[in-house]
């Protein structure tokens, strides 16, 4: 698979990350996610391109990248296991939101209504209810979209002859 990089020229395109302001001028374009050096797209590429040439010598899994490996093996340490359910992380920080499962903490609170959320992610997502932002704009036509994930489903889906699901029912 060859990837083309395209750097920032089009004054349409999104530049900033919209929540922490950082110019982000290289492109992926096989799924739309921005980074703020060539370097650190380069090395996200490596997901794309399908060989996963890093695996685990605990374990049959395989990685796309060194980094990835690296933190799988925190699950084989138990270096972030919970205690209530014994379920291991490969980091901290997705213990410490699992925790919030079994406290039913909810410490992201919605501004404007009662709703709550254990990530900030959800938060941040949830605003856009509010504040009607759609900051993932498409570039092949006018239409934005309130989460990269519905960009990149309406790109595959609007702009491109590929059709990765088949019907159940007819099998088209």
């Amino acid at each position: 698979m060859t990837f083309e990089v395209k750097i920032e020229a089009n004054s349409n395109d999104i530049t900033e990350h919209p929540y922490d302001g950082k110019s982000r001028p290289y492109l992926c374009t096989v799924c739309d996610k921005r980074f703020t050096t060539q370097g650190n797209l380069n090395k996200h590429k490596q997901i794309h391109t399908g060989d996963k040439l890093y695996s685990c010598t605990q374990c049959d899994k395989r990685f796309a990248t060194h980094c990835f490996l690296k933190r799988h093996t925190n699950v084989h340490s138990s270096k972030y296991k919970c205690t209530e359910c014994g379920k291991c992380f490969s980091k901290n920080i997705d213990l410490t939101v699992h925790r919030r499962i079994h406290s039913g903490e909810k410490p992201h609170k919605c501004p404007e209504c009662d709703k709550a959320f254990c990530k900030s992610g959800n938060l941040t997502t949830h605003m856009r209810i509010h504040t009607l932002d759609k900051p993932y704009k498409c570039s092949l036509c006018d239409k934005s979209f309130k989460q990269s994930r519905h960009l990149q489903s309406h790109k595959r889906q609007v702009h491109s002859n590929r059709k990765p699901y088949d019907c159940r029912y007819c099998g088209k």
